[in-house]
């Protein structure tokens, strides 16, 4: 019994930071929908959920490959500035604690009207 509770403490102390509790990481935007007609005139919302999963920090937000936001929560939604009208690529993107991107993203395009 001694030697299983031993190996059980190994384990915990030499396992990454994060390992046990994090899960499969991912980035989900549930809103807008990707292909999604947005009115110039409203204030529209990026509503998102992450698991960034034992290398990742916190997530970027990108508007056309432009960084414009930084959020440190898993799940909520970030007000975009007004968009001009025409088609724009919206991201999030898992970055490290050095703000370098993992790999890890979602992107839905919509058109602004």
């Amino acid at each position: 019994m001694h030697i299983r509770s031993t190996l059980v403490v190994a384990i915990a102390i030499f396992a990454p930071l994060g390992a046990s509790a994090a899960g499969a990481p991912y980035v989900r935007i549930t809103q807008p929908a990707n292909g999604a007609r947005l009115d110039a005139m409203e204030q529209n919302r990026l509503v998102y959920e992450v698991e960034p999963g034992p290398r990742g920090d916190h997530v970027h937000v990108y508007v056309d490959d432009k960084e414009v936001g930084i959020l440190r929560q898993l799940k909520g939604s970030y007000a975009l500035e007004t968009l001009a009208p025409g088609r724009h690529t919206l991201c999030i993107k898992v970055v490290n604690k050095a703000h370098t991107p993992i790999g890890v993203q979602d992107c839905v395009t919509a058109t602004v009207e």
